[in-house]
């Protein structure tokens, strides 16, 4: 079920119906008539445009009714074979994502008389936009009738939120990016190829402004208000919370201070080993509880993971995680034919974070202390400095495991595994769940480790590799890595390899 979220894009379709000269414009018209209520039905938000595109004259008047309307996302509709000039330049020219579909014909009537011959349009379509580097979503079945084409429309507003919100998405990044994690360094230039804002800050920056917001003080008081109740009534420090009520208010006021021309947010925070003894707590709940009002929060500056939440969130509409890809689940934690959701046992492993997965994504959570960082914060005695995060058990079910991430050449690149979360106890500390995706174990050897991704992977809740996968491809990306079955090889895999179990 969807959790109302904020910092979510809003997606309006605007459709537009385009007609070739020489086929009459009432045939795309009459279809049009019957596909909007299709699409309507279904719970789109869509608005047709009354302009039929028959002639580059016509695309001024459409792009401005199409603003007008506040259409953030454009299906051109060939009701007929539609003009390929025109209708190419008005989805280059749209700022928006931008889907074409077309037309089915009806019956033996409308062959005899008013064929549309959309089917070969769409494929002159389809070469211009390629000549001006337009990429535009063609679903699966792009031929169909209203009825079959309107939940492709469904599918788009997901890709188009996706996509949305990626160009309208601003990073904040506080603290350098740790020297301990070089993989989570990765070049920045490409973010500002795919149209996303970064401000990198310092852990001074954040510090000084943790200090000022102490003074919100109403502020403070609904934040932890809404903490409490977030944690179930159960607050095992009841001193701590104002505390961390109050970083929470000191990242929400810098957002709205400096998100400048961009809609939406996400953060990249240093989290340890200075920020303990400076402000006296673990962040790890606070990102946690920012996650889960739908301001993803990636530990260790990786600005690439936060994006990556971030376009979870938005395929999903339910909170997403953070998690390393982290270590295997040992024999005696999975049981003798426990059910392993098509996945092997070779393909099992334990997704974990320190404690900063949102209650909304956890099974059984509390608030505990960080074990690791007490190792070396607070090796004796009772944690203080390293209290404050999400211990507990990451809920059952269909997840998508996902990461958009640069090369060190500047090239991006993109996986998409989908898959479970075993309904096991996983037996260790932090926010855990082992972790099921069928051919995991070749698709870790060629292209987690073959390809040089980091330890970091976005979770979904959800299976969404579908719509990820075409948001991708929309933003410019091509090397997307997907798990192959047994007997497709993976570029460059010896499959001399294939004969051992």
């Amino acid at each position: 079920m969807a959790v109302q979220l904020e910092n979510i894009p809003k997606v309006r379709i605007g459709v537009v119906g385009v007609s070739r000269a020489c086929f009459p414009i009432s045939l795309t018209r009459s279809r049009m008539a019957i596909l909007m209520p299709e699409i309507k039905k279904l719970g789109v938000d869509a608005y047709a445009c009354e302009t039929i595109v028959e002639k580059e004259s016509n695309i001024a008047g459409v792009m401005k009714e199409l603003a007008d309307n506040g259409c953030t996302a454009l299906f051109v509709y060939l009701g007929n074979f539609g003009p390929e000039t025109p209708t190419t330049i008005l989805m280059q020219r749209f700022p928006g994502p931008v889907m074409a579909a077309a037309a089915a014909e009806e019956n033996k009537r409308v062959l005899a008389s008013d064929r549309g011959d959309a089917l070969c349009g769409l494929l002159n379509i389809s070469y211009n936009l390629r000549l001006r580097g337009v990429k535009a979503y063609i679903p699966p079945y792009p031929v169909g009738l209203p009825h079959e084409l309107a939940p492709c429309v469904v599918d788009f507003v997901a890709i188009a939120r996706v996509v949305v919100g990626v160009r309208n998405l601003k990073l904040f990044g506080f603290g350098p990016r740790p020297d301990e994690f070089l993989a989570c360094n990765a070049p920045v230039k490409p973010l500002y190829d795919l149209g996303v804002e970064i401000m990198e800050n310092s852990e001074l920056d954040l510090l000084e402004a943790f200090k000022a917001a102490g003074g919100e003080k109403a502020l403070i008081k609904d934040i932890a208000a809404d903490m409490e109740k977030d944690l179930g009534g159960k607050v095992p420090y009841p001193d701590l919370l104002p505390k961390l009520a109050q970083l929470e208010a000191a990242l929400l006021k810098w957002k709205d201070a400096q998100l400048g021309v961009c809609s939406h947010a996400a953060f990249a925070n240093k989290c340890w080993p200075a920020f303990e003894p400076a402000f006296g707590f673990v962040p790890c709940y606070v990102n946690s509880h920012m996650t889960g009002r739908g301001y993803p929060v990636s530990c260790e500056v990786d600005f690439y993971g936060a994006l990556s939440e971030f376009m979870a969130q938005c395929a999903t509409l339910h909170p997403s995680t953070i998690l390393d890809i982290n270590n295997s689940a040992p024999d005696d934690v999975v049981p003798a034919g426990a059910d392993l959701r098509g996945a092997e046992r070779r393909d099992l492993f334990m997704g974990f974070h320190c404690g900063n997965t949102c209650t909304a994504c956890m099974k059984n959570c509390a608030m505990q202390h960080h074990v690791i960082m007490k190792r070396g914060l607070e090796p004796e005695g009772e944690p203080n400095l390293t209290r404050g995060t999400m211990e507990g058990q990451i809920k059952p079910g269909d997840i998508t495991f996902f990461r958009l991430q640069s090369s060190p050449a500047n090239e991006l690149r993109s996986y998409i595994a989908e898959g479970e979360v075993l309904d096991l106890p996983p037996r260790s500390f932090g926010s855990i769940g082992i972790f099921a995706i069928p051919d995991f174990a070749r698709f870790y050897r060629h292209i987690l480790v073959g390809k040089g991704y980091p330890h970091h992977g976005a979770v979904a809740f959800a299976k969404v590799g579908e719509v990820l996968y075409e948001a991708v491809r929309l933003l410019g990306v091509d090397d997307i890595g997907v798990p192959l079955p047994a007997g497709d090889a993976y570029p460059g895999e010896n499959r001399f390899s294939w004969k051992r179990k």
